[in-house]
């Protein structure tokens, strides 16, 4: 029983960084994919999934793409720890998007800004190795 406890513990600190990533990759969704949003970008983003921000098929905490560069400078997990999503739901939503926005204000290597091509329904990053 003890082992158990222990394991469940150090379980639990394993997945709380993983709550703010998944937390920013569901605001995401919600922000960009949600009610309204072209049908045909919704399918890209959900396909795209996390490498939204991270290159396919490399190390997620390593290799993030040049939209997740930009949203990195913003948005910082340790900023974001489990308590504090679940007990401010809506301020650290609203922070999230913020640090969003602020992200689609900096221009991808194609020279265009991440908020524009998301506008047009693209995926932001040219680096994210998802047309292989």
């Amino acid at each position: 029983m003890k082992r158990l406890i222990v394991c469940l513990g150090l379980l639990g600190l394993l997945v709380s960084p993983a709550m703010a990533i998944s937390e920013f990759g569901k605001q995401w969704k919600s922000e960009y994919l949600g009610e309204g949003a072209n049908e045909d970008f919704v399918k890209l983003g959900r396909k795209a999934g996390c490498n939204v921000c991270h290159v396919k098929d490399e190390k997620k905490e390593e290799a993030r793409n040049e939209y997740g560069k930009a949203v990195n400078e913003f948005l910082k997990k340790e900023d974001f720890p489990k308590d504090y999503v679940k007990e401010n739901p809506e301020e650290a939503k609203k922070k999230i998007i913020e640090g969003f926005k602020k992200a689609g204000e900096k221009k991808s290597a194609d020279k265009r800004t991440f908020a524009e091509k998301i506008k047009n329904n693209e995926l932001p990053a040219v680096d994210a190795k998802l047309d292989d």
